[in-house]
């Protein structure tokens, strides 16, 4: 009898874990084949981490050959899913086109870039989902403040060193809190910028930031960053974005050069060409992760509409804490299909969150205790380490580093601009497997 094969789409949080737990439960006796346009898991919520200069990019980089050994890698973009002939169809890295038959499917392509109809956004805003993204934005960041240096024109000066970054929640947050961190150490190694200070401007329509946070642990964050000099504006977004600055929903215009869109995510487009049955975007699957008609098809992570058992008629949100679950509970599923153990209901209630902001400061309400300061900061990095599946010493080497010296402040220049577009159609960078 032939071994089975299992294919799964996608490497982030769900996808790994379900590759790896599925190596583990197959013991070589079936192949667990994974389609991804990387061969690395990004841990992404040590992103911001890399665009401020404080992590190297490989610290979050996790090889996926090495730490799941037996497992077969297709680098590649799943654009098509045929459920009848029991094959996916995708296009390589060289644009070179192939097709994989299987026998169960586990669909943990992730999530892309939320771009909204907004004049000028999609020319002009950094989207923030990759490691391309996030050392374009390093870049781009000291490329601002040296180019605000050799500028005489005031008005200039000033645009180039205001950097405003469009959506509160825990990217956008964090992406602040990184930025401000890097300008202001960059900043003061130039003498001549002594009089115009990094500006930064957080906005959201939401009336806080982190929204879906406990309006206390959220408020502590939003003073840590306006205790930088950020300028918080609740309650408002870009109406218009140009070359030469950002028009606010209240009317006002900010000279900038630099527009950071952090506003969120939805599910990636092969969802909605796969021809399951969706809901919002998501694959509808039951409490067991499979789609209803196609018992061989599992669906988890930011793909996934997977009921909330814990709040009845809800889904579970696009989080890594329910990914990684997910991803497990797939793989034990895909295991019981075959006679090994029993299938399970995905349950899980949410056990918290971490925020780094940078410095000795972040908030954390883990298993519902809020913390914030230094002793959030320590619970902030312990629970991340612990997270990290492998390069878990060179993180905290890099954070060694960068607690005992200044951050590097040079451009690397390894990815140009039009190689990071904001517009989602461009997959193999815009999109963030979950």
């Amino acid at each position: 009898m032939a071994r089975p094969r299992i294919v799964i789409v996608g490497a982030g949080f769900a996808g790994y874990q379900a590759a790896r737990t599925l190596l583990r439960q197959a013991r070589g006796n079936a192949d667990v084949v994974v389609v991804n346009p990387t061969d690395y898991f990004l841990y992404l919520p040590l992103l911001p981490e890399v665009a401020g200069g404080a992590l190297d990019p490989r610290a979050i980089s996790v090889p996926l050959q090495d730490t799941l050994p037996g497992l077969r890698l297709v680098l590649g973009e799943v654009d098509a899913i045929d459920t009848r002939a029991r094959t996916v169809s995708y296009t390589g890295p060289e644009d070179n086109r192939g097709t994989l038959g299987y026998d169960r499917l586990v669909l943990a392509a992730g999530s892309v870039t939320k771009l909204l109809p907004i004049p000028g956004v999609a020319d002009h805003a950094h989207g923030f989902r990759g490691i391309p993204e996030a050392l374009y934005l390093r870049d781009h960041l000291i490329r601002q403040i040296e180019l605000a240096d050799a500028a005489d024109d005031p008005a200039e000066r000033s645009a180039r060193m205001t950097f405003v970054v469009v959506g509160a929640g825990y990217t956008g947050t964090e992406v602040t809190a990184q930025g401000q961190l890097l300008t202001a150490d960059i900043a003061a190694r130039h003498p001549r910028l002594r009089d115009t200070p990094p500006r930064w401007l957080l906005l959201d329509i939401a009336d806080q930031v982190l929204p879906g946070m406990a309006r206390r642990m959220a408020a502590g964050a939003e003073r840590v960053l306006r205790g930088r000099g950020a300028e918080v504006r609740l309650g408002t977004s870009v109406r218009e974005a140009t070359a030469e600055g950002v028009r606010l929903t209240d009317g006002s215009f900010v000279p900038s050069r630099t527009l950071v869109w952090c506003v969120g995510v939805q599910p990636d487009p092969i969802v909605e060409n796969a021809g399951l049955p969706t809901e919002k975007g998501r694959v509808r699957v039951d409490t067991y992760l499979t789609v209803p008609g196609h018992p061989e098809v599992y669906a988890c992570g930011d793909a996934a509409a997977v009921p909330d058992l814990h709040h009845p008629g809800q889904h579970t949100a696009m989080t890594a804490q329910h990914a990684v679950r997910q991803g497990r509970l797939v793989a034990h599923n895909v295991a019981a299909s075959y006679g090994i153990g029993r299938p399970r209901r995905y349950r899980h209630r949410d056990l918290g969150f971490v925020v780094d902001l940078g410095g000795w400061q972040a908030t954390a309400n883990p298993l519902h205790v809020p913390l914030s300061g230094p002793l959030a900061r320590v619970v902030t990095r312990g629970y991340h380490l612990a997270a990290l599946p492998a390069n878990k010493l060179r993180t905290a080497t890099g954070w060694l580093f960068t607690a005992l010296d200044s951050r590097p402040g040079v451009q690397l220049d390894l990815v140009r601009g039009r190689a990071v577009p904001l517009d989602t159609e461009a997959p193999e960078l815009a999109r963030h497997p979950g």
